[in-house]
């Protein structure tokens, strides 16, 4: 039971999860061994891990339902200063063509001033070509991709929070990359492929990049409500070939009808959260009004008819991508089956009383039924807030504390990608896939 904003929390996960090997070797602050001697051998599992990342659940006990606690993000701005820079990358991808922006986290510089820094975030400016040319590495410092959510960037509030321990921790400091949805975050739309909720293409492509470009370094994840979903199915899609060594999401909305119907059953949720989120995209949209008028072919006068975000999906996506519906567009965009594909150690963080990425769109099933997955679920903090006493953000605790132990504690490469098939058995000739969708994506023509 909840009393004075103390949450309660529990967390789901197979009867046999997955086991962990430990190591014994510190590190110092650039990611070498500084020659102490392993303990040891031990093992831990994946749900003691999460369970010992999360700490007691104190939130402010005057925001003391779901509802307040997100209405308070738009009062909240106070977060951690981080520095970014920017760099533009082109697509390599032949279907999935154009240009977004990818922002790294840095030290604190000076404000240039720069014109073409002008339409960017506060305290984000573009990399100069030497710089970007410079940047690649053989340190093996942990590096963390980052997705927001819909119609953010890398500015988010939310997302600075659990940033900021990552970027300041003594022992092993992090290099954190934020891959920005197209068009968001003071990008440019460059061709007619925008982002929607199974847009894993972009991710993908800075996964592979940043595989070549600082090889010896463990790749992470981290995705933000629709960047959960985005990340939950690139996880899914990549298998035991994710580039990723975990990954955790933070309100994933994962079965996107569901929560889409639930939204459209009560009053908040038709004439508050599908509005404002409805209004937001019609902004961005309006925002790129020349590029969207030259690259596609959607009828502007019908988009900035629409009040609801169901209604923008309806006459965005569906369009764009060939579904007929904005219903078949949320089945086949779910992330939920996505889960049962998973072969990394993966954490989702949910709120019980989360008004938008509601608890009857959890896969509960699937998290028992994958030991590469754990949920993580709290009985108050709404969307993406969590609002301690204070004014702090508790969500960013066992975010980075996840995070922190996976690079700092488990043996990374001891972890095995070939358990067995943790898909139901089926009978001879009956082929059962978790990733077969409507929509084909065609992940080999790049």
């Amino acid at each position: 039971m909840d009393w004075f904003g103390r949450a309660s929390v529990e967390f789901t996960h197979s009867a046999s999860p997955l086991q962990l090997a430990l190591k014994g070797v510190n590190k110092n602050k650039n990611g070498s061994s500084n020659g102490a001697a392993s303990s040891p051998s031990q093992t831990t599992d994946l749900a003691t891990l999460c369970r010992d990342s999360t700490p007691v659940c104190q939130l402010n006990p005057l925001l003391f339902n779901g509802h307040l606690q997100t209405m308070w993000t738009a009062v909240a701005k106070g977060a951690p200063e981080i520095y970014y820079k920017r760099r533009i990358f082109e697509a390599d991808h032949k279907l999935y063509t154009g240009s977004f922006a990818v922002d790294f986290a840095v030290p604190p510089y000076e404000d240039q001033h720069r014109p073409e820094d002008a339409a960017l975030p506060p305290r984000t400016s573009y990399f100069d070509e030497d710089g970007f040319k410079n940047i690649g590495s053989s340190d093996t410092r942990p590096m963390l991709l980052v997705l927001h959510g819909l119609s953010g960037g890398s500015y988010e509030v939310y997302l600075r929070h659990c940033l900021a321990p990552l970027l300041d921790a003594d022992d092993l400091p992090w290099e954190i990359a934020v891959v920005n949805a197209r068009g968001c975050a003071g990008s440019e739309i460059t061709s007619g492929v925008l982002f929607n909720a199974r847009a894993t293409w972009d991710v993908r492509q800075v996964a592979q990049w940043a595989r070549a470009t600082f090889p010896n370094r463990p790749l992470f994840g981290l995705g933000f409500s629709l960047g959960a979903n985005i990340l939950t199915n690139y996880v899914g899609e990549e298998g035991a070939n994710c580039p990723l060594k975990a990954a955790i999401v933070v309100g994933n909305p994962f079965d996107l009808q569901v929560s889409n119907k639930f939204l459209q059953s009560n009053f908040m949720g038709r004439n508050l959260y599908e509005t404002v989120m409805g209004s937001n995209m019609k902004k961005l949209i309006n925002r790129h009004r020349e590029a969207i008028l030259e690259h596609t072919d959607l009828d502007l006068d019908r988009i900035n008819q629409i009040k609801t975000l169901y209604e923008f999906d309806r006459e965005v996506q569906c369009p764009t991508w060939g579904y007929p519906t904005e219903e078949a567009y949320y089945r086949d965009a779910s992330s939920c089956d996505s889960l049962l594909n998973i072969r990394i150690p993966f954490m989702a963080l949910q709120a019980k009383d989360d008004p938008i990425a509601v608890a009857e769109a959890v896969p509960y099933g699937e998290f028992k039924h994958n030991p590469y997955t754990v949920l993580c679920m709290t009985s108050l903090g709404g969307h993406l807030s969590w609002f301690e006493p204070g004014g702090g953000r508790w969500h960013a605790k066992p975010v980075s504390q996840f995070l922190h132990k996976m690079a700092v504690e488990v043996d990374l490469d001891a972890i095995p990608r070939d358990l067995h098939d943790v898909n139901t058995k089926q009978r001879k000739g009956v082929n059962y896939s978790p990733l077969r969708r409507k929509m084909e994506i065609n992940l080999d023509e790049a």
